[in-house]
């Protein structure tokens, strides 16, 4: 198996997003950071605005970056023979996928979970979300409650270990 990348290269990132004009928002262990929280992250999770014309130009930054399936079991040059394009028809139809490209991983996500487990989607999320400086630079970030709530409803082990963290940073 290929060994975990050491985090993502969000610089990279950002920039392929916006030379293609990608509409969206950074959820998860990355928006944690963006706020203040000192855990580490090794992926970038990203919530697309979801017009098929926004879903065409992530694709086309995706592939700038040689994206290509991150699949447990598969070594990067196993998934890297998959037969999967990345196009603006194939994320539309995905509710989670998993990446990897030539500046981290990257997760692109249909929604996130509230408190009561309903998805909210980017168009409930953006007028909440804010603009904030990661390592230099800006990024538009899920608002902290609703990261929080997310990592409320799934409940994982490295979830409940952020929390604590998450929630002093709301209180500051």
């Amino acid at each position: 198996m290929t060994s975990k990348p050491e985090g993502p290269d969000l610089k990279r990132l950002t920039d392929a997003f916006a030379r293609h004009d990608v509409e969206y928002l950074l959820v998860g262990g990355i928006a944690s950071r963006a706020y203040g929280a000192r855990r580490p992250t090794y992926d970038v999770d990203c919530l697309p605005e979801p017009s098929r014309e926004n879903l065409d130009r992530l694709a086309a930054a995706m592939r700038d970056l040689h994206a290509r399936l991150r699949v447990e079991g598969l070594t990067d040059e196993e998934s890297a023979l998959l037969p999967v394009q990345v196009t603006g028809s194939t994320l539309i139809r995905l509710e989670i996928s998993t990446w990897r490209t030539d500046a981290g991983d990257l997760d692109i996500l249909a929604a996130i979970p509230d408190r009561d487990g309903r998805h909210m989607r980017y168009p409930e999320l953006v007028d909440r979300a804010s603009r904030l400086d990661l390592e230099g630079i800006v990024v538009r970030v899920a608002a902290l409650d609703d990261v929080i709530a997310s990592k409320e409803w799934a409940n994982r082990p490295k979830d409940q270990d952020a929390l604590p963290e998450l929630r002093s940073l709301r209180h500051e």
